[in-house]
């Protein structure tokens, strides 16, 4: 459904946006001012290097993911209205929100290289006057492109599939955490504001006057928010959409965007809004529990108008781990489904649909068991969350085991995999990073190795599970060089930090946790 003919895209590119004059009103960058497009072989000497002694082969794979991302790189054509240039997905001729969004999980970790947060500022060009921000964007045009369920393009219904996962304010705050931008903080803040105000309209699928039609359900008890299944990203996922519908999926993505601007807020000073986006919040958080939550099955589940839910397993229902609206015994619940080899814990984890469904297909189906990699993301930072280390850990080595069986045979990353099989999905996308790099790259350092940064404290947490030489050499907190490596052993680890810059380093494992103030130069630690 992605794709454009060759005559739609002739059509799209002679398309007048009526608009034009009101875009990007609320972002800073206007124009594009030329700047070098970095390539790989002159950068990877700068990227983060892993130091992994058991699983040396997965390194192959990490490699592979940046040279294939660095490929995607690209600047805006003469005549664009794009101000930036950016990290594509490298298989259309359009920029994706959901994709984009992603891709910025793992591109943050060569930001010093390639500054790929500023992938977003195409997307806040292109902002309407009502806060508004499409899902897909011509990259030459800058037009806004949008289909019908049917595949039709440019549908007068197809507005209401033009909202993604609305995930900017993470994907900023996570970068941040990288690089300690505040300036980017500050201009990026109105932007997200009034699309944050935009999605909080009322608005039903069925609407005409779209661009005043946001995304809280009208005519319903329990005043979540919608999406379609094309606007969610997850394509042909069996879910509610009758009007009135509420999906937690929607909800607890709009908590986990109003908990980034708070903290966002409350690193500028800006105290008031901080607490207002707090107490938006806690009570979209609370409609989810009271609505979604199922303590029979220990799930939650979209729901529908008058507030029945809708019985199906699908790893939207994991999205409150990520935005923390699960108490602990929710947690421990929801968490037992992925564990379950009956529904999540497949071959190869973790499907977008539980395998005891019906719909469920062992080749993927593309969103019907298929594995992804954004949904796993969500899982495996959901699971952190709630202090589950170990299991992140050991799921994302079982993802990243699946994969790197299929680089071996196909020489290649792909767009998503079989549950069942170590195989692509079908369909999927070859040489897809695209946000398949997430594994290689982003949870290979967070979660196998185990290395997470917050620049915004000047801290570092080493969750330090392996028995072999481990680490990361090359990392960089801001401008400045951090390598981390711990030698082999069980019990006393010898860890060896060479730094340009002061920081805590909290290290951790199931036992104990202990903290280090790490001086500039050479620093050797025994935990």
């Amino acid at each position: 459904m992605r794709r454009l003919s060759i005559l739609a895209a002739i059509i799209f590119l002679a398309a007048v946006d009526l608009f034009s004059e009101e875009l990007g009103c609320y972002y800073f960058k206007k124009k594009y001012q030329p700047e070098p497009r970095p390539v790989f072989e002159a950068s990877k000497d700068q990227l983060p290097v892993p130091v992994l002694d058991e699983n040396k082969e997965w390194l192959k794979m990490y490699w592979k993911a940046w040279e294939i991302a660095f490929r995607g790189i690209r600047q805006p054509q003469e005549g664009s209205p794009l101000v930036s240039n950016w990290l594509d997905e490298a298989f259309s001729e359009q920029i994706f929100q959901w994709d984009t969004i992603f891709m910025m999980m793992f591109a943050r970790y060569g930001h010093h290289v390639f500054p790929a947060i500023q992938s977003l500022d195409n997307f806040y060009a292109r902002q309407r006057k009502s806060g508004y921000i499409g899902r897909e964007y011509n990259e030459i045009s800058g037009q806004l492109v949008h289909f019908d369920f049917d595949g039709g393009l440019f549908s007068e219904k197809g507005y209401k599939n033009t909202i993604n996962p609305p995930l900017f304010a993470w994907a900023e705050m996570e970068t941040f955490k990288l690089t300690g931008d505040s300036t980017r903080l500050r201009n990026v803040l109105p932007v997200l504001e009034k699309y944050a105000e935009w999605l909080q309209q009322p608005g039903t699928p069925t609407a005409k006057d779209w661009e005043k039609n946001g995304r809280r359900s009208i005519n319903s008890l329990h005043n979540l928010f919608w999406n379609t299944p094309l606007g969610s990203g997850m394509d042909n996922t069996p879910r509610p959409q009758e009007e009135g519908f509420g999906w937690v999926e929607m909800s607890s993505q709009m908590v986990i965007m109003y908990n980034n601007l708070a903290e966002m807020c409350h690193f500028l000073q800006e105290f008031e809004k901080e607490k207002r986006y707090q107490e938006i919040s806690c009570q979209i958080s609370a409609a989810i529990n009271q609505w979604c939550w199922n303590d029979e099955i220990g799930f939650y589940f979209d729901v529908k108008a008058n507030g029945e839910q809708f019985l199906k397993k699908t790893s939207g229902g994991f999205w409150p781990l990520l935005a923390g609206i699960c108490d602990e015994k929710q947690a421990e619940k929801l968490i037992s489904h992925l564990k379950n080899p009956r529904e999540f814990w497949r071959p190869v984890v973790f499907p977008t649909l539980a395998a005891d469904e019906e719909e469920y297909k062992p080749d993927g189906g593309y969103w019907l068991g298929g594995v992804w990699a954004p949904t796993n993301v969500m899982i495996i930072k959901g699971l952190e969350n709630y202090h589950d280390q170990e299991f992140a850990a050991a799921a994302t080595e079982k993802y990243l085991e699946a994969i790197f069986e299929v680089f071996e045979k196909t020489g290649t990353l792909w767009e998503n995999y079989s549950p069942e099989k170590y195989e692509p999905g079908n369909p999927a996308k070859p040489d897809f990073v695209g946000w398949t790099g997430c594994g290689p790259i982003q949870l290979l350092i967070e979660n196998v190795i185990g290395i997470k940064m917050n620049c915004i404290d000047r801290q570092i947490t080493w969750d330090l599970y392996r028995a072999d030489r481990h680490g990361v050499q090359n990392f960089f907190m801001g401008k400045n060089k951090i390598s981390l490596i711990c030698e082999a052993g069980i019990h006393q680890r010898k860890i060896r930090v060479e730094s340009e810059v002061e920081f805590e380093l909290i290290i951790r494992n199931s036992e104990r946790s202990n903290s280090y103030g790490i001086k500039k130069g050479k620093n050797d630690l025994e935990f």
